[in-house]
Formats: structure tokens, C-alpha cells, sequence
């Protein structure tokens, strides 16, 4: 996510999309300097997509059993990775990433759309210093779409547009030096989210842009649904929420749990929300983290598996919540957990016939389709693009 190293969780895994780091020299570095950092310790990640606002049910029901549809890559260029996803229906879906992650100079952001069949490109027009890595999409409508990630000229990328193409939107709001992680957007309303100098930062844009500058830490995820909305991160050692109020943002109290961090927030109502994350146990590893509203306060869910890594979270709108990442016991494996109605259960990948290294960076629902993006690490440290599909286990 990026200002500060101390906005992490000691020791915490990182990667290309999820550090704060300290700056290099030159802006043009900084992809380089996490992208190291996220070889050498591992990887983190996030998304909000529009899937993280959903109608309110009545109550929760029982979530059909799903398997693996399709493993496969959005075709992508060499050294590529996906960092979050955003469905409008089953035939348009669409995802953010970066390619070329090991050329300083020729490392870009890249947005692409799924209609069914395939995956197609689309551009981003008239920014002559180029996009660098792009980490969160939110989709309002099939013309309006926002994404966020780095500019090439220091200043935080922020984007909209549809399939014709983006264009970058300038935010007197957001300056060189900021890092923003995560955007979520609504009709007449945008909000992304990140750090600046060691504090957390939420702009909004809502007819003219304002900024929010909150407590210590930074912000790694938000969800908007009507009145409502979420963000979510750390402070550097414990979990960070924020909750959109009558009178603005406000952080608010949740499980001091030491070694804390949160990723992403599904929002599905105003008595309804999921945040993921992870607990930071030094060389013991990471214990994933989901803490869950109830309309009064968080708190933290019991989980099947003692380590593992939660990067993004989403849900059906229907008590069904899907959040995505890695399991370091089977590392060759897309891994996702999700919630049945009654508790949490792990969702797999197909095994690898070959070693490689498999996070799953974000997660959308859209029908019955549960759609995951994110990347592929192999035994000579090449990085590969992935997208993986979960469907009902009756329609293979």
C-alpha cells in the first residue's frame, strides 16, 4: 500500500502492490523498491470492487458448493500480476494489475475486461508520463469505472473511464508523496484511500474533491454502500477502521489485536460487513484475520486454517462472503475461504503439476460466479498473471 514502513505490521509480508515504502530517489523506482521487497519477505495485497456493496438480505443463506471452473491467465505481458477485480455481470468483468514488473523503465499499470470469451486490453489515454502499477477498480455503471495505482511523475494515478479507454482525472486533493491503495465508487460519489506521511488518507470526490487526513497508519481498503461506508488498514502494530458518518469519517473501536492488519472491506448493509487481514506472529508466521459488523460492533471470526494470508474480500449481497489468498501449506494452490452461512470453509485451486507459488490478490462475485485474479510465481521467480473461476459444483 505506500508512504511509511512503519504503516506495516512488523516483519509483515509485502509486495508490488501493498507497500508503504520509504521513497527512493526517484519516483520512477518505487515499483522496483516493492516489487523487492515483496520477493525477498512474500506478498500482500487488496481490492475493492464493486461486488463489496451489496442489497441488504434479510438473512443469511446457505452457500451452494463450488469447484474450480477454469485456472487461466488474462494473456498479459511478461512479469505480470493482477491486483483487484470488479464484475457488472458474468460477460463484463474487469481487472487491474501491472506488467513488466522486473523493468523499471518499461514497468505499467494495465486495465483489462472479460466479456465471456476473452480478455481485452484497454488503454489509458492522454497521460504523457505514463501509469505505473495499478492496485483497485471500482465499477459504477459499463461508462463509469475508477481505477487507482502509481503515476510514473509521483503523483498517486487516478482514472476513470469505460471501454473506449481512461482517462486520468486530476485531484488538487491528492499530491506527490501520497499513496493511495484502494478506490470504491458509487453514483455521484468516489472515495480512495491510502496514506500520507505516516497517516492515514481518504479523498472523496463528490462535485469537488476533499481530503481526510486520519490517524496514524494507512488505509488499504473502502466499500460504499448508499449512506454508508468502510475503510480499513493499520496503524502499524493493530487493525485501522474508519466508518463514513453524518459528520465525515471517524475511526471506531475494534479487537486490539496486537500484530493486527486488515486488507480489504466487503460492505453489504448497515448491520452487514466483512474485513480481512492478517495477525503478524514474527518467524511463527501469519494467522488470518476476518472480523465481521453486526450493526453495533467488529469482531473477530474463528477460521479453519491457523496460517494463511487474506487479501481481499467479497460477497452476494445474500450472506455469502468469499475472501482470497494464500495458504503457505500449499503454496501451489489458489486459495480462497468462504462463509456458508454457518462458518468459514476453504475453497481450492487444482494442485500444480510443477512448483510455483500462487496468491490470489482479490475476489468478486457476480450470479454464481466466483472470479479470483492475482498471480503465479514459478521455481525461477518469473511472475504470471492468474485468473481462477468457482462455480457450482453441478454446472463442470
Amino acid at each position: 500500500m505506500g508512504a511509511e514502513m512503519a504503516s506495516l505490521a512488523p516483519g509483515r509480508a509485502v509486495g508490488p502492490y501493498d507497500s508503504p515504502m520509504t521513497r527512493c530517489l526517484t519516483r520512477r523506482v518505487v515499483p522496483l523498491c516493492g516489487l523487492l521487497t515483496g520477493l525477498l519477505a512474500g506478498q500482500l495485497p487488496h481490492v475493492t470492487s464493486v461486488a463489496h456493496a451489496q442489497p441488504s438480505p434479510t438473512r443469511p443463506r446457505a452457500v451452494a458448493d463450488e469447484i474450480v471452473r477454469q485456472a487461466t491467465s488474462a494473456r498479459l505481458g511478461n512479469g505480470s500480476s493482477l491486483s483487484d477485480v470488479a464484475a457488472l455481470s458474468e460477460t463484463d468483468v474487469w481487472a487491474v494489475g501491472q506488467e513488466g514488473i522486473w523493468d523499471v523503465w518499461q514497468n505499467r499499470g494495465v486495465v483489462t475486461r472479460w466479456d465471456g470469451r476473452s480478455w481485452t486490453e484497454v488503454g489509458a489515454r492522454g497521460d504523457v508520463t505514463g501509469v505505473g502499477p495499478l492496485r483497485s477498480i471500482s465499477a459504477v455503471s459499463a461508462t463509469e469505472l475508477w481505477v487507482v495505482g502509481d503515476g510514473h511523475d509521483g503523483v498517486p494515478y487516478i482514472g476513470k473511464g469505460g471501454r473506449g479507454g481512461f482517462d486520468r482525472v486530476i485531484v488538487p486533493a491528492v499530491r506527490g508523496g501520497d499513496w493511495l491503495r484502494a478506490v470504491a465508487a458509487q453514483p455521484g460519489r468516489v472515495v480512495t484511500v491510502g496514506s500520507r506521511g505516516g497517516r492515514s488518507l481518504i479523498a472523496t470526490g463528490a462535485g469537488s474533491w476533499t481530503a481526510t487526513i486520519g490517524p496514524a497508519g494507512a488505509l488499504h481498503g473502502v466499500a460504499l454502500s448508499g449512506k454508508d461506508g468502510w475503510a480499513v488498514g493499520d496503524t502499524g502494530s493493530r487493525p485501522l477502521v474508519m466508518r463514513l458518518t453524518g459528520s465525515g469519517w471517524k475511526s471506531v473501536s475494534v479487537p486490539a489485536i496486537k500484530g493486527g492488519y486488515l486488507r480489504d472491506v466487503y460492505l453489504q448493509s448497515a448491520k452487514r460487513a466483512v474485513a480481512v487481514g492478517g495477525v503478524f506472529h514474527g518467524e511463527e508466521g501469519i494467522e488470518p484475520l476476518i472480523l465481521r459488523w453486526d450493526g453495533k460492533r467488529w469482531t473477530k471470526d474463528e477460521l479453519p486454517i491457523a496460517e494463511a494470508e487474506l487479501y481481499g474480500v467479497t460477497g452476494d449481497g445474500e450472506g455469502g462472503f468469499w475472501a482470497s489468498g494464500y495458504d503457505p501449506a500449499r503454496p501451489d494452490e489458489a486459495f480462497l475461504v468462504k462463509f456458508t452461512g454457518r462458518r468459514w470453509e476453504p475453497l481450492r485451486g487444482e494442485p500444480a503439476t510443477s512448483q510455483r507459488t500462487v496468491r490470489l490478490q482479490a475476489v468478486t462475485r457476480i450470479g454464481d460466479l466466483t472470479m479470483a485474479v492475482g498471480h503465479v510465481l514459478d521455481k525461477a521467480n518469473r511472475y504470471g498473471d492468474l485468473v481462477e473461476t468457482f462455480g457450482p459444483a453441478a454446472e463442470r
